[in-house]
C-alpha cells in the first residue's frame, strides 16, 4: 500500500512552555489540518497563559542551521514566522528566506497577551525593512497595527482604513485582526492586498479567555497554503478553523487554551 505523502509547513518562532502559543500551537495546528510541521526555534520562553517569566534567544547561527536543515531536505511548501525577538535573528531569517522558497506568512509578534515584550523595540524597523518585503501576508492585531502605523486605532472606521494604510505603507497583503476590539458582538478581520478587500466576521464567543489565537490563525493560513489553497481561501478556511478551536476549547486551571479536538468532531 502506498503511503500518503503530506505537504510540509514550517514555523519559525519561539517556544511556549505552557503549550498554548508559539511553536507548540503551530505544530498542533499543522497536525490537525493534515500537514507535516517542521520548526525553526528562535527563542525559548518560560511562559504560561498568565505571564512570560523569561526569554532566551537562540543564536542566529543555530537559527540559520535549522532553516538549512529544514529547507534542504523537507522542502516546505509554506512558511510562517512568529516571535523573532531581535535584530540578529530577523537578519538571519530574512537573509535565508530572501530567495522566497515558498509562500511566507509573517505574524509580527511584538507583545504577549500578558503584556510582555516579544520583539525588541529596535528590531521593529528591521522586521519591516527586511522581512515585510518577502511576505505574502502579514497578520497584525490591533496593538501591533498601532505600532506599525504609529497611531491608535479606536473606531471601526479607523480600523477599516488601517488595513489600507498598512498595505500602502509596507506594500504587502495584510490581514488586520480585530479581536481586541472589546464590546463588539462580532469579531471582524480585514484583508486587503491593494485591489481586493475582504471582511471576515464571526460571532464573539463569550466567557472564553484565549491564549495563542494569533499563532494558531497564522499557522492555519500557512497550513492551508501548504495544502495548495490560494491566499483568500486559505484565510477563509483558517478563520473557520480558529472559530471552531475557540468554541470547543477546554479549560486549564483558571485559563482557557485552544484545543484541536473540535476537528475530530467535524471530520
Amino acid at each position: 500500500m502506498q503511503k500518503r505523502i503530506l505537504p510540509v509547513a514550517v514555523t519559525i518562532a519561539g517556544s511556549d512552555s505552557g503549550g498554548g502559543a508559539g511553536i507548540q500551537a503551530d505544530l498542533k495546528t499543522f497536525t490537525a489540518l493534515g500537514v507535516h510541521g517542521a520548526t525553526v526555534i528562535t527563542c525559548i520562553t518560560a511562559q504560561n497563559p498568565k505571564a512570560v517569566l523569561a526569554v532566551q534567544e537562540i543564536s542566529p547561527e543555530i537559527v540559520t542551521k535549522q532553516m538549512q536543515a529544514v529547507f534542504e531536505e523537507l522542502k516546505p511548501t509554506a512558511a510562517k514566522t512568529g516571535m523573532l525577538f531581535s535584530e540578529p535573528i530577523i537578519n538571519a531569517v530574512s537573509d535565508y528566506l530572501k530567495n522566497k522558497p515558498c509562500p511566507l506568512i509573517i505574524d509580527p509578534v511584538m507583545v504577549s497577551t500578558s503584556g510582555a515584550t516579544l520583539l525588541k523595540p529596535k528590531a521593529i524597523s528591521t522586521i519591516v525593512n527586511k522581512l515585510f518585503p518577502l511576505a505574502d501576508l502579514i497578520t497584525p492585531n490591533l496593538d501591533e497595527a498601532s505600532i506599525l502605523l504609529e497611531k491608535k486605532i479606536n473606531t471601526a472606521k479607523e480600523f477599516k482604513q488601517s488595513a489600507r494604510d498598512l498595505y500602502n505603507r509596507y506594500r504587502c497583503p495584510v490581514l488586520l485582526k480585530g479581536g481586541h476590539f472589546e464590546g463588539h458582538s462580532n469579531v471582524i478581520d480585514l484583508f486587503y492586498d491593494g485591489k481586493k478587500e475582504l471582511t471576515f466576521s464571526s460571532p464573539r464567543i463569550k466567557n472564553v479567555h484565549t491564549h495563542g489565537t494569533g499563532c494558531t490563525l497564522s499557522s492555519a493560513i500557512c497550513a492551508y497554503l501548504a495544502l495548495g489553497l490560494r491566499l483568500d481561501k486559505a484565510i477563509e478556511q483558517a478563520k473557520n478553523y480558529i472559530n471552531g478551536a475557540i468554541k470547543y476549547s477546554y479549560r486549564i486551571e483558571k485559563h482557557t487554551a485552544l484545543n484541536n479536538s473540535w476537528v475530530k468532531k467535524h471530520n
